[in-house]
């Protein structure tokens, strides 16, 4: 089943951001990617960063990974987060996708990946930390160059966290977004969870 873009009304209000830390919400309607789009189309010339410790960066000379080796060809489930450790990230959004892997292979995916406004390294740390590295594959996305790409950068200075993501999900079958949910705000996980994107397949 595939899902329609999520419109998002973003009026100048205040919403709440992690654990009682408030910010300001710009207004925007629209990712710049929806249903049928290709994701490695959007996002040309952009290469991601797999998750690893420093001393596997130096040994692989800091090597990144082209999106169409993650799409092309396979069943992806993939998710934002606005970054590593931050309370909703590590409670609610990672453990809603660890919790049903089995689930997610049920229904024929070939991985789940997390990306995050971070570098490799803290994102290995954190995976390592939640216990998700081997059901989860995490990627950097260190200069917000693919969130970018989606239109789905958020700033999140007011929170001390500076350019980040979105929270959102997707599902992309051969490169091809076959369903994609952004949250209105980013301490949400009311449409980004795995439960949403199960049923969504």
């Amino acid at each position: 089943m595939a899902s329609v873009i999520l419109k998002r009304s973003r009026p100048s209000v205040l919403r709440s951001i992690g654990d009682g830390i408030r910010m300001g919400v710009l207004s925007r309607a629209y990712a710049s990617v929806a249903v049928g789009s290709d994701i490695v189309s959007a996002a040309p010339d952009v290469s991601l960063q797999k998750a690893r410790t420093w001393d596997e960066g130096v040994s692989s000379k800091f090597s990144t990974t082209p999106l169409k080796d993650i799409f092309k060809g396979k069943k992806v489930v993939i998710f934002g987060l606005p970054g590593a450790y931050t309370g909703v990230c590590s409670h609610q959004h990672v453990p809603s996708y660890k919790n049903n892997i089995d689930k997610f292979k049920a229904k024929g995916v070939d991985s789940i990946v997390c990306v995050a406004v971070n570098d490799p390294y803290v994102l290995n740390a954190w995976a390592e930390n939640l216990k998700a590295k081997d059901a989860i594959e995490f990627y950097g996305d260190f200069d917000g160059s693919f969130h970018k790409s989606l239109d789905l950068g958020k700033d999140l200075s007011a929170a001390l966290l500076g350019p980040r993501s979105e929270r959102w999900s997707a599902y992309v079958d051969d490169g091809k977004i076959k369903a994609f949910n952004v949250e209105e705000a980013p301490s949400d996980v009311k449409v980004s969870g795995a439960e949403v994107i199960l049923g969504q397949i």
